[in-house]
């Protein structure tokens, strides 16, 4: 009959023991009092991007065909580098890592389960006592569960954050390639058509030489001008390939996959202030939030030191299982007897519990300087990238609407007395150098405005305000004079 007892017993105690894992402490507060998961509004899987490394899990396939299509436009590779990106899928992961502490820490502690056997049975009026059963489970101090559990949620609320800067330094890498290669392409554009436009020079000279017109020395200095521009055409075309890799490496693609000519991006000018866009940073920044979460974090870990040195209490059952009694007559012949104990562990080491509570309060010290620090740095950088982003603007207008439309207007007039014999062949080349210089000076100018803006938009969190930037109307990149025009 012991035995049926025991296994009845032991079949009861397991099932509390999986009731109690499940079960907060009676000693935290309330459930409706406390600041649960949802209420810390940690961010959910369902507004995550997709990410080629979890397709099984959430993309279909029609957000697979838009997330890997490529076109002509800049938006196209920011989202194939966001979706394929190893640098996001990282902080992807970090996060997803960090979520997964919350059901870690606000867990009860696991039950504890005693069985022990008497070696020398101890022969009791009722019988002899054969073995011991016991549960015993303890409750963490008022709260500590609790606090537990938002520190850890602040933390993944800051790993969030941190995942969210990912992305944006992603764009920011994407948007800079994106202008570098643009600026190239450009710059290619322009010397190839300087180039064509030298060789129209050469073949006026060769002819006007031929005739007795021209001189010698004239023939060797459009030659010479020849060279210089096929070398430096040559040179930037062997750039192009680095440049590619570039941008390929932030899309995660092979240095070598083909990056077409003719990338469309927009000529925005920021509208608002450095003063306004600082604000605008310290507001947004995702990097500023995250800091601020891990400041939490570390306020909660300090009242979870704290509670660290109060009492954990223990409740436990103990069962003995006895044997009938020699004398079957006996009162409660063979009965088991239960028992219901109490316990709480004793923290009087207090030295390693208050050094705890020192250690948490120098580390949340130590992440709030990090936050004034982090956010001085934010304004400094917002004040320089913005005065870079507005100083290109002002070098594309000046080139745009004064230089190279009057460079343009000099080399049509050298030509016109090129042609009648009023102008030397030197000036002519002269303004033809001063016209290129202009135009590449102008595609640098246009591609520094656009990587400040990517710079700013990574500091402040967002896009800022823009406006369009106005253009001459007239490409400064095509000269009025083209080969086709220089007649011998």
């Amino acid at each position: 009959m012991a035995m049926h007892n025991a296994v009845r017993f032991i079949m009861g105690a397991s099932t509390a023991a999986v009731i109690l894992s499940g079960c907060t402490s009676p000693f935290d507060a309330p459930a409706n009092t406390r600041t649960t998961t949802t209420q810390l509004t940690l961010p959910s899987e369902q507004v995550i991007p997709d990410s080629i490394y979890r397709l099984a899990e959430s993309a279909n396939k029609m957000q697979v065909e838009a997330a890997v299509l490529i076109d002509s436009s800049p938006e196209s590779y920011v989202r194939y580098a966001l979706f394929n990106s190893p640098v996001v899928e990282q902080a992807y992961q970090k996060w997803r890592a960090a979520s997964q502490r919350l059901p870690q820490v606000k867990a009860m502690p696991d039950p504890r389960l005693n069985i022990g056997f008497f070696l020398n049975e101890v022969e009791t009026r009722v019988g002899p006592q054969q073995a011991r059963i016991g549960i015993q489970q303890t409750f963490p101090w008022i709260g500590k569960l609790r606090d537990r559990e938002d520190a850890a949620a602040k933390g993944a609320l800051a790993a969030w954050y941190q995942y969210q800067e990912a992305q944006l330094r992603v764009t920011e890498q994407v948007m800079i390639a994106l202008h570098n290669l643009a600026y190239l392409d450009e710059a290619i554009r322009i010397t190839e058509e300087n180039y064509a436009l030298i060789v129209s020079f050469e073949e006026v000279v060769r002819a006007r030489y031929r005739v007795g017109a021209g001189s010698h020395p004239e023939l060797i200095r459009i030659q010479v001008a020849m060279g210089q521009l096929e070398d430096r055409v040559l040179g930037l075309k062997a750039l192009r390939p680095a440049y590619v890799a570039s941008l390929n490496a932030v899309l995660d693609r092979h240095p070598e996959a083909d990056v077409p000519v003719g990338i469309k991006l927009a000529n925005a000018v920021v509208s608002d202030g450095a003063n306004q866009i600082a604000q605008m940073a310290h507001e947004w920044n995702p990097m500023l939030h995250s800091i601020s979460q891990q400041i939490e974090q570390a306020r909660m870990q300090t009242q979870v030191a704290r509670k660290d040195g109060y009492p954990d209490f223990t409740v436990g059952i103990d069962y003995t299982i006895t044997d009938e009694a020699r004398d079957t007559l006996t009162p409660e012949s063979g009965d088991d007897p239960i028992m219901l104990g109490f316990g709480i562990n004793l923290p009087i080491w207090r030295e390693k519990y208050d050094a705890k509570v020192r250690e948490s309060i120098a580390r949340r010290l130590s992440v709030s300087r990090e936050f004034d620090a982090q956010t001085n740095t934010i304004s400094a950088q917002v004040y320089q990238v913005w005065f870079e982003h507005t100083d290109a603007d002002r070098r594309v207008r000046l080139y745009e609407q004064s230089l190279i439309p009057k460079a343009q207007e000099s080399l049509a007039a050298s030509l016109a007395g090129f042609r009648t014999g009023d102008q030397e062949f030197l000036d002519l080349l002269d303004t033809e150098r001063t016209l290129l210089e202009f135009s590449i000076a102008a595609q640098r100018a246009r591609a520094d405005r656009g990587k400040a803006l990517a710079t700013l938009n990574r500091l402040v969190g967002r896009a800022v305000p823009t406006i369009i930037a106005p253009t001459a109307d007239s490409s400064p990149n095509h000269t009025d004079s083209t080969p086709s025009e220089v007649k011998p």
